[in-house]
């Protein structure tokens, strides 16, 4: 008795399957790197987007006409540095000038102010001195000439002179004037001690 074959639809091969879904695997590679050849297309550089122009627009560094203009304008900014530097340091010489000018004219007033000084302090030195030498010539004439004398000076401009006589010179010199002006001078002799306190 024969044996009868199993007769049904026949079974796919196995490489048939790996065929189909490597073709599967290698479209979707495929379509990946479209997609990602358009997605870094479609960027643009930080630095271009960002670079500056001298009108502060953004500019693509990438064209000659633009880096161009870039250079030309970092070029203008340094010469405008340059001349204001330039400008501050002739300022400062001018005022450094100024400042040696005005310390030499303030050595010249000091030294002119101290020389002023030195003479007022001459001078002084020398109005005492004639006036002890006048104040001694009068203490010495006899007390009638120089009462006769004192008669006729301002009653202050002989207090003066009396003031700085021995107290006895003095008495004999005002003895001999009339009472009225004795009483004038005395008076004032009187008023220059009137300030001093008693305390």
């Amino acid at each position: 008795m024969t044996q009868s074959r199993r007769t049904g639809p026949a079974r796919p091969k196995l490489g048939t399957l790996f065929i189909i879904g490597t073709l599967l695997m290698l479209s979707a590679a495929v379509r990946l790197a479209t997609e990602a050849g358009q997605v870094l297309a479609s960027d643009t550089p930080v630095d271009v987007i960002d670079a500056p122009t001298e009108l502060g627009n953004p500019m693509d560094l990438a064209r000659p006409e633009q880096m161009t203009a870039a250079l030309n304008a970092i070029k203008h900014r340094e010469v405008s540095l340059a001349r204001r530097e330039t400008e501050l340091a002739e300022r400062e010489a001018i005022l450094s000038a100024a400042e040696e000018a005005i310390d030499a004219e303030l050595a010249k007033l000091e030294q002119a102010e101290q020389s002023l000084r030195d003479t007022i302090s001459l001078a002084a030195s020398a109005a005492e001195d004639d006036l002890g030498q006048l104040t001694a010539v009068y203490a010495n004439m006899k007390p009638k000439q120089a009462a006769a004398l004192f008669e006729q000076m301002d009653a202050t401009f002989a207090a003066g002179f009396l003031a700085r006589m021995a107290s006895d010179s003095a008495a004999r010199i005002m003895a001999g004037m009339t009472p009225e002006k004795a009483y004038e001078i005395s008076v004032e002799l009187a008023g220059r001690n009137a300030d001093i306190p008693t305390e």
